[in-house]
């Protein structure tokens, strides 16, 4: 275990966290930034509690503590490898029909939420002389439907951090992408009825293969994931 790479997840403990994780365990040590501690422990249980996994409570609203956070996970796993995130929130509503309050939550949380750890992670991903970095953004990005526009804006900005990110950091080793799939099979989307759902094992497959050493040579992409693709 002492050998294995050390990749930060944020959003794990949700549906797609839950098997994203689980898809990288095994093949690396892997920590969970979380919010609340119940879904972190919930996690653990529906994993088996592996001795693989850890987490670290931080908000990912604060540029500090994520970067104490992740801190503090590169100074005991002896480096960082990878940041995975997977964190975000959604909003439905027009450009005039959402309020202020709601721009300000969902750009917080799918856009400087994503900055912040970026901006935490690279320096840690430097010292280590190469690593992945993977976002997850969302086909909204690509097609610009109307009807949620914070979230649209958000993930579509996202995008386009990832793809500046990735030449700022061209010829250090270092590897920036993001997927954006379409509407996912979690739980709450099945239980919905709806229809042309991508199974939460083929993100997690792409998110894996993205982090591994197959992708080095993939950076400022932005993948997209269409159900039955």
């Amino acid at each position: 275990m002492s050998e294995m790479k050390t990749i930060v997840v944020t959003g794990g403990t949700g549906g797609l966290g839950a098997a994203v994780v689980a898809r990288l365990l095994g093949d690396y040590r892997t920590v969970v930034l979380y919010n609340r501690v119940e879904g972190y422990e919930a996690l653990r249980a529906r994993l088996g509690a592996p001795a693989e996994l850890a987490g670290v409570k931080a908000d990912l609203t604060d540029d500090a503590g994520v970067a104490a956070a992740i801190g503090k996970i590169a100074a005991s796993t002896g480096g960082l490898y990878a940041l995975v995130h997977l964190a975000g929130g959604f909003a439905s509503g027009t450009v005039e029909g959402t309020e202020r309050g709601v721009w300000d939550q969902i750009l917080s949380l799918n856009l400087l939420a994503a900055v912040f750890a970026f901006r935490a992670a690279i320096p840690h991903l430097r010292a280590n002389g190469s690593g992945r970095i993977v976002a997850v953004a969302s086909e909204a990005a690509l097609a610009k439907p109307a009807g949620m526009a914070a979230y649209t804006v958000s993930k579509s900005a996202l995008c386009t951090l990832v793809e500046l990110t990735a030449k700022e950091l061209a010829g250090t080793g270092i590897t920036v992408n993001a997927i954006a799939p379409g509407s996912l099979a979690t739980p709450a989307m099945k239980g919905s009825g709806a229809s042309g759902l991508i199974p939460l094992e083929r993100v997690a497959e792409t998110i894996a293969f993205l982090v591994g050493d197959g992708a080095a040579n993939v950076s400022g992409a932005v993948v997209p994931l269409r159900a039955g693709s």
